[in-house]
């Protein structure tokens, strides 16, 4: 048999870059059953003609048929995206190419996809690998931020949606597998190169961050002549920007319904309409700068002996500059007035959504922000067969991540000059004309301002905040961050004959270690914080914001203008303690697994025995006490898990098959809650006895002594949780298959606040002079009447469950008819709901209204494609419903909002020169992301929370835009 290429589907070009080199080292080489007289030294990219011959398809078939192969193959039920897929699009991150697998989404951060959530749970139930590692992140938790990964430099990426007992560190909602090339299954020496230019359609927001970037990569990889030694080198540098126009209403509130401010709006018919009182507009401008490069060594002197090292390293930096005007519409703050009122009838609630707001001093924004992510991960992997069934297999890992950021805000405002900012200095008041029909209807709201805020001669820097203002001109919080993950694995495999095919024993330990901490400084305007105008060589052009249609505001060059403008003095709160944590792990896993084959029914069997030992380390922050104490606290705990794990496949026959599997799974809990420390505080309250807090206590009379606190739990266990999947699947051919799966997990607990009973022994009492005189029993003011006390802390609940369907299905129209050969579609839906209820409440109402983050009811995406002759087509289509995310709010803190329904259409043409052309191996590309530019947007509230129209109905808060991404880019092969 000869194996040649067919022209007309020879496809080598668009995505052939280090992903594309590193598609065919991991291609597997198992033949499908239903396509008879197919070798199965054939691979699955490959299909065989009349005569006999292998005829090689490479292109998006060739990666789809790979998938299939990798999703068909695995026991465990997997979801696969191979690298000629991911080359294809020249997405950002890896996060881009599997959300569109089925039962994945992810969660867009400033317009990109960075963080995943797998059947609906958040990224903390998820586990990342490279190459079968665990890996460090460099976010507040465990959750990989996916952009971090150049997906030049991955050769597949494998979803396992159900355990499998030979890997330590599974997740409970699913593991996420990254995996690289492998040069001596390559097989021979291949060089690529890849350049994409882009540009975002939205054009330059601020003057001093262009729209335009670029990306290019480079791969090599090669063999010694005797094909025992090889090698693979990559490099991959991104240099791209992001635009973001972004509007927030912050809430929205009756003023009319207080009788001493309805003079304050007209006419007298709009005194029962909620009014916005406080918004931002907001121009974000990012540069994003990744450099990585992977390198791989694979030696394979004989056949009992192969030992391959990995390497793989990226430096992320992000910057970002931020100017706009936020002010509060309120007739609480500065005597304001609402005037030409004209309201809307929204679900059965009086909206005012035109007039003017007079009395309005806005602050205006000038930030900059940078943040620098550095990722190492290594590794080295051994296999040493000991005879011809049994082989020892050793692999010993680091990994590391590191995050280092700087948040900077400065506040100014009109007017000038000679003012102390020390109660907000000069505040000149204006008229802000609005109307919020855009906004209530889906895009950005109207304003029309009546100063020019862009005059350099008239705005000032200075605190223009009401109600006396925020005490400082701007303030920086610089986060740190850095985990380390170490990790040894030994196991030995043995082969038999009979039904049981392969035992696998092995022990695996990992140590875990993350820390985080929070610099924050106040920035005061020098000479005693007089308001002072911006120099001509510390500005850039106004920045406008004519997308709400506000005009043009100041734009001050904070890299030059901070030191020259600016002191920076220390600032420290409670939080500045409570944000400072440290946490520690030791995972041993013990570990077997049998591998049996029967006929049509094949699967495995295993069982993990889990070791876990945890220790925070943190502050107790007593500010009962002046100054302050704060007094370290260490906690550690360690426990057991077992986790059985069955997978079963029974083969119908005609490429059907039934899966089922059956498994205990967990996820560790949240290194932030994990955190040690605490505040407590030592109030005044009135003599309730409690059955937790038994004290002494005569009722009717106040007494003090009763600590209560909030902080975080270094006690937490992990989620746990039982799960059941059923499958059903049809290989049809190659790129041709159907899957219709359901899930069920059952929670046995679940991390949510709650107040716990916590013993305060050893803590400083505060002075008696701070305690009323008034204690029962004798006791003496400001004595404990119980070192027991309770605390708002993160702790193991009720559980509940997750269940859902998935169908998914892809199809080459030419298995219908010739006529639409190189014409498929591609495609999945998912239907998710939980019963998880993450609250303390009992109120039965709150219960049902709250909900887990990460979870959206409905997922589906479709994908159309056209391939022949080196033409090359493909949109796609992806639809996430509304959802509880997590999102960086006020202060840098972590919190969650509303995130609406997320729709993405992307579409790129291309074509590669085919085989005989003086131009053979290169391809060219034309791609558009976010074709439709798809919104951002929030409402207020969480949970059923927020203001509410009267039908029920929530009123929006954030709208953002990011326009679209255009790339063109080359790629060549020699």
């Amino acid at each position: 048999m000869k194996v040649y290429a067919r022209s007309s589907s020879r496809i080598i070009g668009l995505g052939l870059t280090t992903s594309a080199l590193a598609l065919a080292a991991s291609v597997p080489t198992a033949a499908y059953a239903q396509d008879a007289g197919v070798e199965e030294s054939v691979a699955p990219e490959s299909s065989v003609d009349e005569d006999g011959n292998i005829i090689l398809v490479t292109g998006i078939r060739a990666g789809l048929a790979t998938s299939i192969s990798t999703k068909r193959d695995e026991l465990s039920i997997v979801e696969a995206v191979s690298s000629e897929d991911i080359g294809k699009l020249p997405d950002v991150s890896i996060a881009e190419a599997i959300s569109r697998l089925p039962g994945l989404t992810t969660q867009r951060v400033n317009g990109r996809a960075q963080v995943i959530s797998i059947r609906g749970m958040a990224p903390d139930f998820s586990t990342t690998l490279l190459n079968g590692r665990q890996q460090a992140s460099s976010g507040d938790n465990r959750g990989v931020e996916f952009d971090q990964y150049p997906s030049e430099l991955l050769s597949s990426v494998v979803i396992y949606k159900t355990p499998d007992a030979s890997i330590a560190g599974m997740g409970l909602s699913g593991t996420a597998d990254l995996r690289t090339v492998r040069p001596l299954a390559y097989g021979k020496r291949a060089i690529a190169l890849n350049l994409r230019g882009e540009i975002n359609s939205g054009g330059q927001l601020n003057d001093d961050v262009r729209h335009y970037g670029y990306r290019a990569s480079a791969s090599y990889i090669d063999q010694n002549e005797a094909g025992t030694l090889g090698w693979a080198l990559g490099v991959a540098y991104l240099d791209a920007p992001s635009q973001n126009r972004h509007y927030k209403a912050y809430a929205y509130e009756n003023f009319g319904g207080n009788q001493s401010r309805r003079d304050r709006i007209s006419p007298d018919s709009a005194d029962a309409a909620l009014f916005l009182n406080g918004q931002e507009i907001f121009a974000f401008s990012r540069l994003n700068k990744r450099a990585a490069a992977i390198g791989i060594l694979e030696w394979e002197p004989s056949d009992s002996v192969h030992l391959t090292a990995d390497l793989y390293y990226s430096k992320f930096k992000q910057r970002e500059v931020m100017r706009g005007a936020q002010w509060f519409s309120n007739v609480w703050a500065d005597n304001q007035n609402f005037t030409n009122v004209t309201t809307q009838d929204i679900g059965g609630t009086l909206v005012g959504v035109s007039g003017t707001v007079t009395g309005v001093a806005p602050v205006l924004r000038n930030d900059y922000n940078t943040r620098d992510d550095e990722l190492f991960s290594a590794g080295l992997n051994g296999e040493f067969s000991m005879t011809d069934r049994l082989r020892f297999i050793g692999d010993l890992s680091y990994s590391s991540n590191q995050r280092d950021e700087s948040i900077t805000e400065t506040y100014a405002g009109f007017g000038c000059c000679g003012r102390i900012n020390v109660n907000n200095g000069d505040r000149v008041f204006d008229s802000i004309g609005y109307d919020l029909s855009g906004l209530l209807n889906g895009g950005f709201p109207t304003y029309s301002e009546g100063l020019d805020y862009a005059d350099a001669s008239r705005v000032s820097l200075g605190d223009r905040a009401p109600w006396g203002g925020w005490g400082h001109d701007g303030a920086t919080k610089e986060p740190h961050v850095k985990e380390d993950v170490y990790a040894l694995d030994l196991g030995f495999e043995y082969d038999l004959d009979g039904f049981f095919e392969q035992f696998d024993v092995g022990v695996n330990f990992t140590k875990r270690t993350k820390s985080k901490a929070v610099d924050e400084f106040d920035l005061f305007l020098k000479n005693s914080r007089l308001q002072t105008l911006v120099a001509g060589e510390h500005l850039a052009d106004p920045t406008s914001l004519d997308f709400a249609g506000f005009g043009n505001v100041l734009a001050v060059d904070l890299r030059t203008a901070l030191p020259v403008y600016y002191d920076r003095v220390v600032f420290t709160d409670n939080n500045t303690f409570d944000k400072a944590w440290e946490i520690d792990e030791e995972i041993l896993t013990l570990r077997a697994k049998a591998t049996f084959n029967s006929g049509n029914l094949r699967g495995n069997i295993g069982v993990q025995a889990v070791h876990q030992r945890q220790q925070s380390s943190g502050s107790a922050i007593n500010a009962t006490l002046t100054p302050r104490v704060v007094t370290p606290v260490n906690v550690s705990k360690e426990y057991w898990d077992i986790l059985p794990s069955l997978n079963l496949i029974y083969e119908l026959g005609g490429g059907h098959r039934i899966r089922l599997a059956a498994a205990k799974v967990m996820a560790r809990p949240r290194m932030d809650e994990m955190r040690a420390s605490f505040i407590p505080s030592f109030p005044r309250n009135p003599c309730t006895p409690t059955a937790q807090v038994p004290t002494p206590c005569v009722v009717g009379v106040e007494r003090t002594g009763l600590w209560s606190a909030t902080g975080g739990n270094a006690l937490l266990e992990p989620w746990r949780a039982k799960a059941v999947d059923l499958a059903y699947e049809w290989y049809i051919d190659r790129t041709s298959y159907i899957s219709i799966a359901g899930f069920y997990k059952k929670l046995d607990s679940y991390i949510y606040t709650q107040r716990q009973v916590f013993d305060f022994t050893g803590l400083p009492i505060p002075p008696t002079s701070l305690q009323t005189p008034s204690q029962p029993n004798g006791l003496p003011p400001g004595v404990p009447v119980s070192p027991l006390g309770q605390i708002n802390q993160p702790a193991n609940g009720e559980g509940g469950s997750i269940k859902g369907i998935e169908i998914s299905g892809a199809l080459g129209f030419g298995k219908l008819t010739s006529a639409l050969d190189g014409f498929g579609v591609i495609g999945s839906y998912s239907y998710t709901e939980s019963n998880l209820r993450p609250t303390a409440s009992t109120d039965e109402t709150v219960r049902q209204a709250t909900r887990i983050p990460g979870l959206s009811g409905t997922v589906y995406t479709i994908t159309g494609y056209f391939e022949k002759d080196g033409f090359q087509a493909r949109a796609a289509y992806r639809y996430r419903s509304a959802f509880k995310g997590e999102v960086t709010q006020l202060f840098a803190t972590r919190g969650v909002t509303e995130i609406l329904a997320d729709k993405d259409v992307s579409a790129q043409i291309g074509y590669t020169f085919q085989e005989g052309s003086t131009l053979e191996g290169l391809g060219i590309l034309l791609q558009v992301n976010n074709l439709t530019d798809s919104a951002y947007r929030t409402r207020i509230g969480t949970d059923g929370g927020g203001t509410r129209t009267a039908d029920g109905g929530f009123l929006p808060e954030t709208y953002e835009k990011y326009g679209r991404q255009i790339l063109f880019g080359v790629n060549y092969r020699f």
